[in-house]
């Protein structure tokens, strides 16, 4: 049984994960451009590129932070919690911070599917607390 100061954790991790998903995306711009002349030169030519660029790192930072607390955390989670509170809030939480960023999410259908998943959560969490007493 999952411990229910896990939770404000186990959402902590999906927003790192989640809230640095469309960073990564945009720091990885200009990767296409890199060309080499072998496979090797250009496995490099990509690693140099992402490993000096910011605005990749950064996000990737914070993005391992959380997986990091999401294993030591699993020490003492249920996992039939800790995986789909991670996992869907963390797609949320992309969604979310895409549209910030000024990507499309795909209008009401992408509404309602978010929608969904906090309904499956919340199911998840109560059923984890009722589990508990």
């Amino acid at each position: 049984m999952a411990p229910l100061g896990d939770v404000p954790v186990l959402v902590l991790v999906a927003v790192l994960w989640g809230g640095t998903n469309p960073f990564l995306r945009t720091g990885t711009e200009g990767l296409e451009k890199v060309k080499r002349e072998t496979r090797l030169l250009q496995l490099l030519a990509e690693m140099r590129f992402l490993l000096l660029n910011y605005k990749y790192m950064v996000p990737l930072a914070f993005n391992q932070c959380g997986s990091v607390l999401y294993y030591v955390t699993l020490a003492s989670a249920d996992l039939s919690l800790a995986v789909p509170l991670c996992n869907s809030l963390a797609l949320i939480v992309t969604l979310i911070t895409g549209k910030v960023l000024g990507e499309d999410i795909g209008g009401k259908r992408a509404m309602v599917g978010m929608l969904l998943t906090v309904l499956g959560v919340t199911l998840c969490i109560a059923g984890s607390v009722n589990e508990k007493q």
